[in-house]
């Protein structure tokens, strides 16, 4: 809590999807992320199914399977794994 105090990224709970969007995007300014962002569902369904908390690496190919999964960050994220699964799924449709 103290970093995110540090980083002002401390937000109420949103209560909608407007406010959820709302904090969402302040983090990803705030925090200078890079890669593509997407809000789950109040339902947390993309949550469920993928098991992201707290956080993974995940590489879907062209055809939405998903080909690589990595284990639990920050100390499960290999990017040499990560690397050699896009360089295999990037040959193999080629």
């Amino acid at each position: 809590m103290q970093s995110n105090i540090k980083d002002q990224v401390v937000f109420a709970s949103p209560k909608s999807e407007e406010e959820r969007a709302f904090v969402a995007g302040a983090c990803v300014r705030k925090l200078g992320i890079k890669i593509p962002a997407v809000l789950d569902g109040f339902d947390n369904t993309v949550e469920k199914a993928y098991t992201g908390w707290p956080d993974r690496l995940y590489l879907i190919d062209g055809k939405g399977k998903i080909v690589y999964k990595s284990k639990p960050g920050p100390f499960g994220f290999h990017p040499d794994e990560l690397k050699a699964a896009i360089e295999k799924t990037v040959a193999g449709s080629r």
